[in-house]
């Protein structure tokens, strides 16, 4: 491995970190995520999958179902860059935990050109698009926070 790829390989573990520590803050209880988006090596967004602003804190029901209006992590923190004067052209995402398939579709329009991830959601669909349509994709799972 060459100093730029070892250089990489730190960078994306750190900012794993980040979002690791990220995902700490929701509220939800059956899974917590967290997401960083960096460009130009600066943090412009950061999100945890949560309720929407005004709505209780609570992500599930009394049957322990996410409620149908919580926002992944990922849609958080691409809705933060779209409020804001940033864009995510050429963006590297990081992720607790790879998207779903609606989120793909986001993170495709969004202009992120790169997915960092830990563990995989349990339908790959999300990844199997983010791919076919040229997005870089790396995966490290044996990270601590």
């Amino acid at each position: 491995m060459n100093s730029l790829e070892e250089k990489t390989v730190r960078y994306d573990l750190a900012y794993l970190r980040l979002a690791l520590s990220w995902a700490q803050l929701s509220q939800c209880s059956r899974k917590k995520v967290g997401a960083i988006i960096v460009k130009d090596r600066m943090i412009i967004s950061d999100g945890y999958n949560g309720a929407p602003s005004g709505f209780p804190n609570a992500c599930e029901d009394e049957n322990g179902e996410t409620h149908w209006y919580v926002l992944h992590a990922e849609a958080n923190a691409i809705l933060k860059v779209a409020k804001s004067t940033n864009n995510m052209d050429g963006a590297t995402l990081y992720l607790t935990h790879s998207p779903c398939k609606d989120c793909s579709k986001l993170i495709l329009q969004s202009g992120v050109k790169r997915l960092v991830y830990i563990h995989e959601y349990k339908d790959q669909s999300g990844l199997l698009f983010l791919e076919q349509a040229g997005i870089k994709l790396q995966q490290y799972k044996d990270i601590e926070s």
